[in-house]
């Protein structure tokens, strides 16, 4: 970094980071945006919008600073992106790299890295959670930009070891926990919540990220961060339904008419319709065969691909009969379940290499899942129940 200009273009930078070889310089360059004031989206008076706007700093210069609710930050960031295309690369991994490994985002993103909220007994407003219903469209709208921008970009970087995932104190409950009580699905591990605090003032805050045995930052691709969103949505398909909204949480996307943290969202399940599209045509445009992927996500995948090659006969004839709807939500939910339980014990054990067709058929099966399931909920006057 010494023998840097005092002023270098994000280009530069990015290909000195990848001469260095190091993953961390490269995940750091890539994360970097010189941003000094971001309109700041949601209501102050609400008791859960604390934020400030700081513009400069202790010596009166302009400050490089952002914060805000995830969904409300990449929602204005898909419109800056407009402005400065350039930037695509680096908001996207700004997302992915907060991405949990159960496939979710924390609640604030800001410069220093990311935040979520603790209980607080005596706080009436206090809450732990996950949203779920902009997640996947987010992302996709900026993966969409960077594409039209730099059509080659996101396959340059499907095989790049740079980028990382957020370690956040909720664990998502078994899945027959879920059954048992849908409106209480996420525990606060507080004992997580301290070694992370502990890694933080050690570190700085990469402490806030996944790291593996050796207590470095534990690497994935861009193959894998893409994937696991989609796996996660999938987890919760309800066959001639939705994806199922259970991570406690109000969903506040308009479309999805403020469903209670505990609904079915048609609204998403379109989402994921065209998430898993745009994912094939980048990989059917990918030159590699097969990538590495941690292994537990590969056991993921291969499980929800088996649930829904194991239920396609269902998707003839009409409506879905009840017990047939249970079981596959089941054989979703149980896989989803025995990763979490996986992963949340004992991180990641390793990577495996996954064949890229692989996942290409599986989203092609669940896709069909997808389309029944929009078919199955237009209403008479060609809309859709959301």
């Amino acid at each position: 970094m010494a023998a840097l200009p005092d002023t270098v273009t994000i280009q530069a930078l990015g290909e000195q980071a990848r001469k260095s070889g190091d993953a961390d310089f490269q995940r750091l360059c890539l994360e970097y945006l010189p941003l000094h004031f971001g309109r700041r989206h949601g209501d102050p008076s609400r008791p859960w919008n604390h934020f400030s706007i700081r513009v400069h700093d202790e010596d009166g210069q302009q400050a490089l600073n952002y914060e805000g609710n995830w969904r409300d930050i990449f929602q204005n960031w898909e419109a800056l992106s407009t402005a400065f295309p350039g930037f695509l690369p680096n908001i996207v991994a700004k997302f992915v790299n907060a991405s949990t490994v159960d496939g979710f985002n924390p609640y604030r993103l800001n410069r220093d890295g990311v935040e979520w909220e603790v209980e607080t007994p005596d706080d009436p407003w206090s809450n732990i959670g996950y949203w779920g219903d902009h997640q996947i469209i987010y992302l996709l709208k900026l993966l969409e930009t960077w594409q039209q921008h730099d059509p080659s970009g996101i396959e340059q970087k499907l095989a790049a070891d740079i980028f990382s995932y957020a370690e956040v104190p909720y664990r998502i409950r078994p899945y027959a926990d879920i059954l048992r009580d849908a409106s209480n699905t996420i525990t606060f591990d507080q004992q997580c919540d301290e070694r992370i605090t502990a890694r933080v003032e050690a570190m700085g805050t990469d402490g806030k990220l996944l790291a593996d045995a050796e207590g470095k930052i534990y690497h994935a691709n861009l193959f894998e961060k893409l994937l696991v969103p989609a796996l996660a949505k999938l987890s919760n398909l309800v066959p001639d339904g939705g994806i199922w909204m259970n991570t406690q949480r109000p969903e506040w996307n308009d479309a999805n008419n403020a469903l209670a943290g505990g609904g079915v969202s048609v609204v998403t399940l379109c989402h994921l319709r065209r998430y898993l599209k745009f994912y094939v045509r980048i990989l059917d445009r990918s030159a590699a065969e097969a990538l590495p992927v941690s292994t537990e996500v590969a056991d993921w995948l291969g499980m929800i691909a088996i649930a829904l090659d194991s239920e396609k006969d269902l998707l003839v004839g009409q409506a879905l009969a009840d017990d047939d709807r249970k079981r596959l939500l089941d054989k979703l939910g149980k896989a989803y379940s025995s990763y979490r339980e996986s992963v949340y014990a004992r991180g990641f054990s390793g990577r495996t290499e996954v064949p890229i067709a692989q996942v290409t058929e599986m989203c092609h099966t669940a896709l069909n899942f997808i389309e029944w399931g929009i078919n199955a909920n237009r209403r008479d006057d060609g809309l859709l129940h959301t």
